[in-house]
């Protein structure tokens, strides 16, 4: 085995034993990574309370064949401002998820763990309505599967687009139409969110709109995992 360092945000731990832990964590160097966390669960342990879920880490591990051995855990950030918030927690709580089905084990995304954590960070700081939904479907963007939404993505016509085929990946035109009715206000502010203006697009107060994004984003990320996150229907609407 060999030792190694790195820093990751854990997703989520399992118990296993009387008194270890599995756990998953995105790490920046060494993509998704499965480790033991031994005697963590024993009221004397030196790091339980450092690898629960939302903490962000740095770790010193041993490398395994199929599970790592966490050596140590220093706290980077706990979020804390997420955790006593029951409504962030549950945004929070669908970010991770998502992003663990998306990682993969071996393979680093140092993009998509700085994405995780500037998520988590800015959640801490405000509770903006469409924040989940913008961190879906960058990750959506990173993954290559962005949705079209300059043109019909079964004609090509840029005329007045007002349906979002979620198979099909993109807006339709009013020939072409399937799928979800989509306002021309949502597919503003998905442009916006891709095209870099997610400044203002987190300023985006609560109502129709922010639901409307929300619940297509969701469902496309859901179409791209080919599962239902969990997380994201226990999030009160935006």
């Amino acid at each position: 085995m060999s030792l190694y360092r790195d820093e990751g945000v854990v997703l989520r731990t399992l118990r296993l034993g009387e008194a270890d832990r599995i756990v998953t964590l995105l790490t920046r160097g060494h993509g998704k990574v499965r480790a033991v966390a031994k005697g963590v669960r024993r009221t004397r342990s030196k790091f339980g309370a450092r690898l629960e879920p939302l903490s962000h880490v740095n770790l010193l591990c041993w490398q395994g064949r199929e599970l790592d051995i966490v050596n140590q855990a220093e706290v980077v950030d706990t979020f804390r401002r997420v955790r006593e918030d029951l409504g962030r927690v549950a945004k929070a709580y669908t970010l991770l998820e998502s992003v663990d089905q998306i990682a993969q084990e071996g393979h680093p995304n140092p993009r998509l763990h700085d994405m995780l954590v500037g998520a988590l960070r800015a959640l801490a700081d405000t509770d903006a309505a469409l924040l989940v939904p913008a961190f879906l479907l960058k990750t959506l963007a990173l993954e290559g599967s962005a949705p079209v939404l300059d043109r019909c993505v079964s004609c090509g016509s840029t005329d007045t687009l007002v349906a979002f085929d979620l198979v099909e990946g993109g807006v339709l035109c009013r020939r072409c139409r399937r799928g979800r009715p989509v306002s021309p206000e949502a597919i503003e502010l998905l442009r916006r969110i891709l095209g870099g203006g997610l400044v203002t697009v987190l300023q985006e107060p609560p109502g129709t709109l922010a639901t409307e994004v929300g619940e297509l984003v969701t469902e496309a990320m859901e179409v791209h995992l080919d599962r239902r996150l969990r997380s994201a229907h226990a999030v009160p609407g935006p």
